[in-house]
């Protein structure tokens, strides 16, 4: 697989040069300074284009080109903001990129509690507890009928989230944290749902928002009556839209898990489980709508047996997270190490290195490659301190690409493949 690296254009503090020597073959990234909804022109995209290869690297995949709400919800203003996503996708084509990940979830891309949640070995990990986001819910959001629906869930309605939560008096931690929760509190989860964790992903909300909780009630009430059948037939409208461009310029659309896998917040997601992929997959039965698969958001769901899915979508699959989470027995998960968790990314390597193979046989060069990247990574040795967006630290994903870059080095001699270390002699 290619080793890529999700890099925040020209300010990000993690330069290029530095990527190059630690062995990063290609770039995953995109035009943030493009206000939503407006066309990525060939001009914006040939310059970022040619400025990563004049480091010796290629733009692999585009993360993300943003599905604007109104598509997601079926809004006045769709079909414009459809032909616009289509303009922005051929452009993309004509400047020779071939691979855009994207997500189809509504309002929040990801979610988690705790951005520097302690580790046992010094450093901290992304972690997501369901007792302080349902706190959030309830009596920060105070979005109507949240605490009926949290309470269903702890009652056991058969939903996979209600499966992660048996035996847990979740309604009783929530009044714990209500009964000492101070502004502090408040604010900090604020800023680790919905601020740091959102701006530099779906540019819903940026540093220094006034009132984002109120922006955050307005987008959700976009999505009021909005079904799981709904979400599904909006992006099923969309696909099937953009699928003549992607033919024409051979272009991967490859969709990114829920994260985390369960609905949340009374939104339908759509892109969770087994059932789901093979949903979007037949809806669309072309070879360029895929999947990105991540398996650590798939992970932080008990309901996901990694390898299975792996070995049963590979060749859907055009773009691979290679992270692990790991499910405490209360249900609440944290990024595990890249050695570690419920995904064994050894048994995953093994299989998404045969499917580059298979692809080396039946595809035009320019979408053989299958990229990985390590995705998130540990928040360690003053990485802190840096500013780097959450769970997007330099050092910690450093270790994780080299704990990865082992494993594929290993799965490669198994395979007979000779394996390349770039930027070394031999």
């Amino acid at each position: 697989m290619e080793k890529t690296w999700r890099w925040f254009g020209k300010n990000d503090k993690i330069t290029l040069a530095m990527l190059k020597q630690i062995g990063v073959e290609g770039i995953v990234t995109a035009l943030h300074d493009v206000p939503l909804g407006e066309v990525w022109t060939r001009e914006k995209i040939r310059d970022l284009k040619e400025y990563i290869e004049s480091y010796g690297m290629r733009w692999s995949v585009v993360e993300s080109l943003p599905v604007t709400e109104t598509i997601k919800y079926g809004g006045p203003d769709r079909d414009q903001q459809i032909e616009v996503y289509k303009e922005s996708l051929a452009n993309l084509g004509k400047e020779g990129i071939h691979c855009v990940c994207y997500n189809f979830m509504p309002v929040l891309d990801w979610a988690r509690t705790d951005l520097l949640h302690d580790n046992p070995n010094g450093a901290s990990n992304l972690y997501f507890n369901w007792a302080e986001f349902a706190y959030f819910d309830i009596h920060i959001l105070k979005r109507e009928g949240a605490a009926e629906e949290w309470k269903a869930i702890v009652e056991g309605n058969g939903s996979n989230a209600s499966k992660a939560l048996q035996g847990r008096d979740l309604m009783a931690e929530v009044e714990a944290i209500r009964a000492k929760a101070d502004a502090q509190y408040d604010r900090e989860l604020v800023e680790n749902i919905v601020i740091k964790t959102q701006g530099f992903v779906s540019g819903n909300f940026k540093e220094g928002d006034e009132k984002p909780v109120e922006l955050f009630r307005e987008l959700l009430a976009l999505y009021k009556g909005v079904t799981k059948d709904d979400l599904r037939n909006n992006m099923k409208t969309w696909l099937e839209a953009i699928m003549p461009i992607c033919d024409e310029y051979d272009i991967d659309m490859c969709v990114h898990p829920d994260d985390p896998p369960f609905p949340i917040l009374g939104l339908p997601r759509i892109v969770n489980c087994e059932e789901d992929i093979q949903w979007f997959l037949d809806a669309v039965p072309n070879e360029h709508n895929g999947l990105t698969f991540c398996a650590g958001s798939l992970s932080a769901g008990g309901h996901n047996d990694l390898t299975p899915l792996a070995e049963k979508f590979h060749e859907r699959t055009h773009f691979v997270h290679l992270r692990s989470c790991y499910i405490f027995p209360n249900g609440d998960f944290t990024e595990a190490s890249h050695l570690g968790g419920r995904a064994n990314l050894i048994e995953l390597a093994r299989i998404f290195e045969k499917e580059e193979q298979r692809r080396m046989q039946t595809r035009k060069p320019s979408t053989q490659k299958l990229p990985m990247r390590v995705d998130h990574g540990m928040t360690m040795l003053g990485d802190e301190d840096k500013g780097y967006n959450a769970g997007y630290s330099f050092l910690g994903r450093m270790f994780g690409l080299a704990q990865v870059q082992g494993i594929i080095a290993t799965v490669d001699n198994e395979l007979g493949i000779k394996y390349t270390q770039p930027g070394f002699f031999g």
